[in-house]
């Protein structure tokens, strides 16, 4: 029987990859994104092109009627979803001094709650089954956390939490919880950094590069089809973080 995954964020560039990669492996892709709808309309014609299968879906997942509309959809298309990926994020750069509230609240109803509820919803049926995998993609600046940064490192370090907390608890249901957490890659999310940011980034990193979200996509491969890999952040950074 096909497996399937549900990918949010996907109409950005790990998520993207995320898509094209669990594609190439035979799964069907259902694919969330909020308003970059052309972008992830393309990635799905890409997949299907290819023989494969894909779904877009458009849902805020920090709303807990639009999550589960979200895979109301989803599971009517595709069927059990074997993978969840928490992969949706946004980032805000600027002095803790001057974070408004609302900013703190945005990027954590989207960073975590969204993860909450994705996870919560999916969770049900993979207990019922005995089977199933969540992967959340945080950031090395979840565990060493980012200058300028603030909002964006903590909800990315609750993830962390979030995803050992869960391990142990599912895990007893055959259920499995990692975390990926990528270092510099190259996606629209840094196209703010100048050219001196970006050499600054490649001189720190020890593989002296900058990432590809194909590599994080390889690497989600792995943790969700290892059987015996649970409560484990991946660091996928080059090097920066050891």
């Amino acid at each position: 029987m096909r497996k399937n995954v549900l990918i949010t964020g996907a109409s950005g560039g790990i998520g993207s990859a995320l898509a094209l990669a669990f594609a190439e492996r035979g799964y069907g892709v259902a694919m969330q994104y909020h308003s970059r709808e052309q972008a992830a309309r393309e990635t799905a014609e890409r997949i299907c092109s290819g023989g494969g299968t894909a779904e877009i879906f458009s849902a805020d997942i920090s709303r807990e009627d639009e999550v589960e509309a979200l895979f109301d959809a989803a599971e009517s298309r595709l069927g059990f979803l074997g993978v969840l990926v928490n992969n949706a994020a946004i980032s805000q750069k600027g002095l803790f001094t001057d974070l408004t509230l609302e900013e703190w609240n945005r990027i954590f109803a989207v960073n975590c709650t969204g993860a909450f509820l994705c996870s919560r919803r999916v969770l049900p049926e993979m207990i019922r089954r005995k089977e199933g995998c969540i992967l959340n993609i945080s950031s090395m600046w979840g565990q060493v956390g980012a200058s300028c940064e603030a909002a964006y490192s903590a909800s990315k370090a609750a993830l962390i939490g979030l995803t050992q907390a869960l391990a142990k608890e599912e895990g007893p249901s055959g259920i499995r919880v990692n975390c990926i957490a990528p270092g510099v890659i190259g996606t629209a999310m840094n196209a703010d950094l100048s050219e001196e940011d970006w050499a600054a980034l490649r001189e720190e990193t020890p593989l002296g590069r900058i990432g590809t979200p194909e590599e994080v996509a390889q690497a989600a491969l792995l943790l969700a089809e290892n059987r015996f890999i649970t409560g484990q952040t991946l660091g996928v950074n080059g090097g920066f973080v050891i």
